[in-house]
């Protein structure tokens, strides 16, 4: 009896609770009546929400009844609060249209914290560039869109080249920005160079870019040093239709490109996308030096050519997972910096499979890279050995081929070893598992990374002569987040990551934010790390000119060069995003970073002038691994500094006077401290530490000013860019004032002069107005057209590259579809 007493007062309770309690739900829809796939639908006071299925319908259960508040956030869309009543026991429709993001506190974003979140809601600096940006950015280059952003080193290299870096310490070869593309690695296996003109991504298919200033290493794993790039591309459910665009510019640049989504049914979608750019860079023609005698590089091709296609095919395996398949090609000829002069890239190839599935909670990702070349080379050390070859009387044909791989020495009457082919036959494989949840106001982030990568030169240019160098590294992470009522939010995370030779590091992560009315203030604490590419590692280029530093050198007076070890950052930030106004926004952000074991530029450690040469790589006599090594002047290689501290601040202003129109201001400022009583920190070996032995590669102060307008029919920008004057070394390139490097009083680096292998033009900086301009004829058809340097100032932005001239491109596009059901 008791037990049927019982169990009618719980029937009794619950139905008590049921009936003082109702549901809301309705879908989310974007402006032109497309179901928004993982909005986030929240009763923040109640801690009760829901997430968008594929169809963008949700349901909210056990809402007490009465009036509460409704946020719906969703990735590059302006964030709306509704107001809604909920009667017992009934059913409460709530239908939404969000509209794009009309300003930077609007915007919410996926990359910092693998999930969505507010833009003022994250414990990291990040710049974002939207999908409506790219579309009103008339230029078959969307690298240009970076110049334009907080706290970014942007670097122009010639028409199609154009790079960035993050907070110091850039180089002709820098890895140590992680990029990533739909939770891609989108760096070169053996170099560890990002993607650029490799992407197999297309312009109009790109939904946003997510930049994040500082390490992030604890999710992203190695290599997000100073920051981290992340390409998000458009899901074919949301962007359904056709979009055709042709466009043409100065330097004889044409481009076309395909871009096709279509929903099948219920449960399938799926997008294509091609491109083809071709074009000529810039007249410039980089000295090359043999002895203290300039040529010009010889036979150089100067035509780029890019084509690029890929597809996805989405399939819905339920309300709130899919699975993903992708396949993705590039094929590039074009010409690239490095440290040792440029690369003529010849018919590169770039090919990716990928396998995704993604629900509410779960997380899966495999994919496969592999890349091919046989006919890229060095251009500076192909010319070298093709005038030792002409001048000692072979004929033009014989000379430019075998300059390939040898090199002529009349003393001996023999050609040695003296590669300048590179091939490339590498792979890599890359999976991930992750799971995520909360519980009220706890959330979790746990997952594993895992990847291999098979680097295969053929012997080219990796000591790979006996088969492909593998290296494998597991990590897996954990993150957790606190969020009180009150505004404030705590969040911990750490890493850890075994690498085959590095064994295993930890990446912790540690921030707190604090929310008020006007916005978010945040304090953080990341660790980073890059490890060394297998370029650093294992590089064998010039027959032996430039070897890696995986095993570590003796030189003839007993002097040992340590191998290189893992380069590891500190970095502390304290910021605010928020606004002064309701049309006027700030982003700021101050910090401090403390490096260990910076990996250096390429260094030559021979001293031929005192007869210390290089005798052992390893325990290995170094004439069994590179042939007349021992006897060689020079032998470049990578090291690893001390100590080193750098500083500085980002500041990003924007003011509205309309929602059209807008402008924009930010400043950047780069300090460091080096250690001079660690003699780690010593760059020439000779015992003593200057402050010129470090470059830091980047600009001590920088600013950009912007003007952007954006309505139905007109959009436009005009852009300011100053760069403060800055010397840059990197190799054998030099852009650098006139200095004395070691303090005996003369001049090492001259102006408009000769430096080593070099001619130094003076330091890199200055500044350029761009300027953007475009009309929509109709919602099918756009025209606009794209300036860089408006004004033709004279300026060069990167080593062993021409100067910058002014560029104008034009660009048609037209959108239709016909598959568009009626809404």
């Amino acid at each position: 009896m008791r037990k049927i007493l019982l169990l009618a007062i719980l029937m009794i309770t619950g139905l008590a609770y049921a009936q003082d309690s109702g549901t809301v739900s309705g879908t989310v829809l974007d402006i032109n009546g497309s179901p928004l796939t993982g909005a986030t639908v929240q009763i923040t006071e109640l801690k009760l929400g829901a997430i968008t299925d594929f169809d963008g319908k949700y349901i909210i259960a056990n809402v007490p009844a009465g009036t509460h508040s409704v946020s719906i956030s969703y990735v590059g869309y302006k964030s709306i609060e509704n107001s809604v009543t909920v009667v017992s026991g009934q059913n409460t429709e709530l239908n939404s249209t969000l509209e794009d993001g009309e300003n930077v506190l609007d915007e919410v974003v996926i990359t910092a914290g693998k999930k969505l979140q507010k833009v003022t809601d994250v414990p990291a600096t990040v710049e974002v560039i939207t999908a409506r940006e790219i579309a009103e950015f008339p230029s078959f280059n969307i690298g240009e869109m970076a110049a334009r952003q907080k706290g970014v080193d942007f670097i122009r290299s010639g028409v199609l080249g154009t790079g960035i870096n993050i907070r110091g310490f850039n180089s002709a070869f820098n890895s140590k920005n992680l990029q990533m593309t739909d939770d891609r690695v989108s760096m070169l296996i053996a170099t560890g160079l990002p993607y650029g003109s490799f992407s197999t991504v297309t312009k109009d298919d790109i939904e946003r870019v997510e930049i994040l200033l500082g390490p992030n290493g604890t999710l992203y794993g190695p290599n997000a040093h100073n920051g981290l790039v992340s390409t998000i591309t458009k899901n074919p459910r949301t962007s359904e239709g056709t979009t055709l665009a042709f466009g043409v510019g100065n330097q004889n640049v044409i481009t076309g490109r395909l871009r096709h989504a279509q929903i099948i049914n219920d449960r399938l979608s799926y997008k294509i996308h091609l491109e083809r750019t071709a074009g000529k860079e810039f007249m410039y023609v980089d000295s090359v030096y043999v002895g203290t005698t300039a040529y010009e590089e010889h036979n150089l091709d100067r035509d780029f050519d890019a084509l690029k296609y890929g597809g996805a095919v989405h399939y819905k395996t339920g309300k709130q997972s899919e699975l993903i398949g992708y396949y993705g090609h590039s094929n590039n000829t074009n010409l690239a910096v490095t440290n040792a002069g440029r690369n003529q890239i010849k018919d590169w190839t770039l090919d990716i499979a990928q396998l995704k599935f993604v629900s509410k909670n779960i997380f899966a990702n495999a994919y496969y890279t592999w890349s091919r070349t046989d006919e890229t080379y060095a251009i500076n050390q192909r010319t070298q050995n093709y005038v030792s070859f002409i001048e000692n009387g072979f004929s033009e044909e014989e000379a430019w081929s075998r300059a390939l791989y040898e090199q002529w020495v009349p003393s001996l009457g023999i050609a040695i070893p003296r590669g300048a082919l590179f091939k490339d036959a590498s792979e890599r494989f890359n999976g991930e598992a992750q799971y995520n949840n909360n519980w009220g106001n706890f959330y979790l982030t746990l997952g594993g990374q895992y990847q291999l990568d098979m680097a295969n030169s053929e012997g080219t240019y990796l000591l790979d002569a006996d088969g492909p160098i593998e290296i494998g590294q597991i990590g897996f992470y954990g993150q957790f987040e606190y969020k009180l009522d009150s505004g404030w939010n705590f969040l911990a995370g750490l890493r850890a990551d075994n690498h085959d030779l590095y064994g295993t590091n930890l990446l912790p992560k540690a921030a707190i934010t604090k929310s008020i009315d006007a916005g978010t203030f945040r304090l953080t604490y990341g660790r980073g790390m890059a490890v060394p590419s297998i370029l650093n590692l294992k590089g064998n280029l010039f027959g032996g000119l430039v070897l890696g530093n995986g095993e570590g050198f003796t030189l003839t007076d007993g002097t040992k060069i340590d191998p290189l070890e893992v380069e590891t950052i500190n970095s502390f930030e304290l910021g605010f995003k928020g606004k002064i106004s309701d049309k006027f926004f700030i982003d700021a952000s101050a910090y401090y970073n403390m490096s260990e074991n910076f990996i250096s530029p390429l260094r030559n450690i021979a001293d031929a002038a005192n007869g210390n040469f290089v005798t052992h790589i390893g325990d290995t006599p170094i004439d069994e691994v590179s042939p007349g090594a021992s006897q060689s002047p020079a032998l470049l290689t990578y090291s690893n500094f001390g100590s080193v501290d750098t500083y500085g601040i980002d500041i990003g202003l924007n003011y509205y006077f309309s929602d059209a129109f807008r402008a924009s201001f930010n400043y950047s400022y780069f300090g460091r401290s080096l250690d001079t009583d660690d003699l780690d920190n010593d760059g020439n070996l000779d015992g003593v530490v200057l402050e010129s032995e470090l470059p830091i590669n980047t600009p001590e102060n920088k600013f950009n000013v912007g003007l952007h307008y954006s309505s139905d029919k007109f959009y436009g920008a005009v852009f300011g860019r100053w760069i403060q004057d800055y010397d840059f070394f990197s190799g054998i390139n030099v852009a650098a004032k006139t200095q004395d490097l070691d303090g005996d009083g003369v001049d090492e680096i001259v102006e408009n002069a000769r430096v080593g292998r070099t001619w130094n033009y003076g330091p890199l900086g200055g500044f350029t107005i761009d300027a953007n301009f475009g009309y929509n004829l109709n919602e099918n058809v756009s025209l606009g057209v794209n300036v860089t340097n408006l004004f033709d100032t004279e300026i060069r932005e990167f080593v062993a590259s021409p100067v910058i001239s002014r560029l104008v491109s034009f660009e048609l596009k037209y959108k239709f579809n016909f598959f568009k059901k009626n809404q």
